[in-house]
């Protein structure tokens, strides 16, 4: 494991810091600084790339990336329920409403016990930084302990986090024995956590950020949603929440208050540019510009809404509206810790959106026009594009972003991708975010700290 503070990199750099477009800059230097924040990033062709390299050199300072490989920036999952780890790829096919009673609240209300939450935790961390994913948006519990314990293994173990406390408090939705005892208990619990992130002596850095969470509209009491909204409003924190995942939660807010679950959010003082929206996939057109409007961001999750949405978010005609998009796991609806599928899948999403899947309509009656999207879209989206939703320096490799990448060995022998002999760098890419698996991500960075390796 090798940290790159203070160090030169010499290699071949892949990033999309802008929608639709791919750069690919071979043979470059970049410059990381004692705390890990790039300083520079130097191109072969550019005067001072001679001088650079040799003073690195001569100061033991530079770092080559091995044959075959590139660096490309950390995955920023916009959302994840740490808690439902241990039932990855279960229980799949029942409907939301079910799989939350049934199975995922007995599993969250486990966490009670800390044993198991830290074990459970320590392996969900580190699974996903080996996978390339360098911030994590986390949904936590109810729990205050737990939620803490995950604060501290994010900070042990280097991944840039935003954790929040779950905040699920009205007994007509949510079990007995699962839920926030009163309005006051779940405000107070949030406002304890968020100080005890903000005040933590382990995270000068910020490295880790407190996130109001109202599970979502039908868990919650008006009371406790305006507590909320009140909270973010002081402390100026992100907020994150599901919206419009289902035709069963969608209809939920419009019953109880006549409006969306945007425009309800929005009265709660919930809508805010520090937003993230789990899903999105019934929101109108009014609450697409109701979102924009806000600078609020969407966290598409398109492999959990295939088993729990009941249909396709509009992808790219939210881009469109001008909405910020990154995309998520959702952990466990979606059923792999993998950015890469969760990227696929948005091109899969959107390419069936398109075309339609009913074969027994008319191919002109079967879709929506102009709805697909292309992997250089997505691997924005997964990158710079869920860091913008953040508003965090990171997701691209520029002066003042930080140093959060990933190492792919395109030759790795038990790694996906093969042929790895592109002649455009377009197509090389391509071939990483449609073929590459864990076994292909050789190292990876946060803050140009060592936090993962898989090299041997």
């Amino acid at each position: 494991m090798i940290d790159l503070h203070g160090r030169v990199v010499h290699g071949s750099f892949c990033h999309a810091p802008v929608r639709g477009e791919i750069e690919m800059l071979r043979e470059a230097l970049i410059e990381v600084d004692a705390d890990g924040t790039i300083t520079a990033v130097v191109p072969s062709g550019d005067e001072r790339f001679s001088t650079m390299i040799a003073a690195a050199m001569a100061d033991d300072r530079l770092f080559t990336l091995p044959q075959h490989s590139y660096l490309l920036p950390g995955f920023v999952d916009l959302h994840v329920h740490a808690p439902q780890y241990p039932q990855l790829g279960q229980a799949l096919d029942v409907p939301l409403e079910e799989w939350l009673q049934k199975y995922t609240f007995p599993l969250e209300a486990r966490y009670a016990d800390l044993p198991f939450a830290k074990q459970s935790y320590e392996t969900l961390v580190g699974d996903l930084l080996a996978s390339g994913t360098t911030t994590a948006l986390y949904f936590a519990t109810i729990h205050q302990d737990a939620t803490r314990l995950l604060v501290d293994i994010c900070l042990n173990k280097g991944q840039r986090a935003l954790v929040g406390k779950v905040v699920m408090d009205d007994p007509h939705s949510c079990p007995d024995y699962y839920r926030d005892a009163s309005v006051e208990e779940a405000l107070e619990g949030t406002r304890q956590l968020i100080n005890y992130i903000s005040d933590n002596p382990h995270n000068t850095h910020g490295r880790v950020l407190p996130v109001v969470t109202p599970r979502f509209i039908p868990s919650c009491t008006d009371a406790v949603l305006e507590g909320l909204g009140k909270i973010a409003a002081e402390c100026g924190c992100h907020i994150q929440t599901h919206c419009s995942e289902s035709d069963w939660a969608h209809a939920f807010a419009l019953d109880r208050f006549g409006e969306t679950d945007t425009a309800s959010l929005e009265g709660f003082g919930l809508l805010t540019r520090k937003t993230v929206l789990a899903h999105s996939n019934f929101i109108t057109d009014d609450d697409m510009d109701r979102i924009a409007g806000h600078g609020a961001g969407v966290a598409h999750c398109a492999l959990s809404n295939a088993y729990f949405a009941g249909s396709v978010f509009p992808l790219r005609a939210a881009l469109e509206k001008g909405v910020r998009v990154g995309l998520g796991t959702d952990i466990s609806g979606g059923p792999s810790a993998s950015m890469f599928d969760s990227a696929r899948m948005a091109i899969v999403a959107s390419r069936m959106l398109e075309s339609g899947v009913d074969p027994a309509l008319p191919a002109e009656d079967r879709g929506r026009p102009n709805s697909r999207v292309d992997f250089a879209t997505v691997f924005h989206l997964a990158t710079a594009g869920g860091a913008d939703v953040l508003d965090l320096p990171v997701g691209r490799f520029a002066p003042g972003y930080r140093f959060d990448a990933m190492l792919i060995d395109t030759q790795a022998p038990h790694g996906g991708i093969r042929f790895a002999d592109a002649e455009h760098p377009e197509d090389l890419l391509q071939k990483i975010i449609m073929t590459a698996g864990r076994a292909n991500i050789a190292e990876v960075w946060v803050d140009g700290r060592s936090v993962a390796h898989n090299r041997g």
